[in-house]
């Protein structure tokens, strides 16, 4: 269907290597986008790469330090250097330490929020000329369920979240006169590397989750393959500033 049609178009997505993201890779590749994968850690790059030229995406991988805006910039220049257009960003990367507030240094705090919510304006900001040029764009931030409710061992992590689905709105309103639409997914718990540890680290969490959720399962990284084609296509072309969850019916249960 054209509406969900992505040939032709070239998406990058950060953390792409895994989890959620390689889920959304994969949903996007299937729809005929090109993929490029944005992460530091070049074997888990290359694994993903072979995924996803094993389901005939053309993909390729880009290594990136989240953390500096030289390496956030030159991940779009080189986009575009190599495929002419960038159409897609999905602002995926990031990472949790669980600890109570109190316990917190300041270097841990920063790390965070750098991770999570400022390499998404770092990306998102160097992206932006790119898609101006093209006449459109599509960015997908994740931000998380932890933007609605509070957790004792994620201040950090749902600060940064927080601010994503509120970047995610300033953004919205700001470039939708260049046809650049900007929304975010919030996603429940997803059986993840990250939530595996989680649930090493806080004790009964998986039975909390799955007695809580209506759908009664973890999600897995595939249940974002088609919100990712949804808010990338032109199916959602009228479609902006929205935070979507994706969490099985988790946060609307009492």
């Amino acid at each position: 269907m054209e509406l969900f049609d992505l040939s032709g178009r070239v998406a990058v997505v950060t953390g792409g290597n895994g989890g959620i993201g390689l889920g959304m890779a994969k949903g996007m590749a299937r729809a005929g986008a090109t993929i490029v994968i944005a992460g530091r850690n070049a074997e888990k790059n290359a694994a993903a790469i072979d995924e996803l030229k094993r389901l005939g995406a053309n993909a390729g991988a880009i290594a990136v330090d989240v953390l500096k805006e030289d390496s956030c910039r030159a991940l779009i220049g080189d986009t575009v250097k190599a495929h002419g257009r960038l159409d897609v960003l999905v602002n995926n990367a990031g990472m949790s330490i669980r600890k109570q507030p109190e316990q917190y240094t300041l270097a841990e705090w920063h790390t965070v929020l750098d991770s999570n919510l400022t390499s998404a304006f770092l990306c998102s900001h160097a992206a932006y000329a790119a898609m101006k040029q093209g006449g459109r764009g599509k960015i997908v931030n994740i931000g998380s369920m932890m933007s609605i409710f509070g957790a004792p061992f994620a201040a950090a992590y749902a600060a940064s979240k927080g601010g994503m689905v509120q970047m995610t709105k300033a953004m919205a309103t700001a470039w939708a006169k260049d046809n650049i639409q900007v929304n975010a997914i919030l996603p429940g718990w997803i059986d993840t590397a990250l939530t595996r540890r989680a649930r090493q680290e806080v004790q009964g969490l998986h039975y909390s989750v799955l007695k809580r959720t209506p759908a009664g399962r973890w999600g897995m990284p595939d249940d974002f393959a088609g919100i990712a084609v949804f808010l990338a296509a032109a199916a959602s072309d009228f479609i902006t500033g929205a935070a979507i969850t994706v969490d099985g019916g988790f946060s609307v249960q009492g």
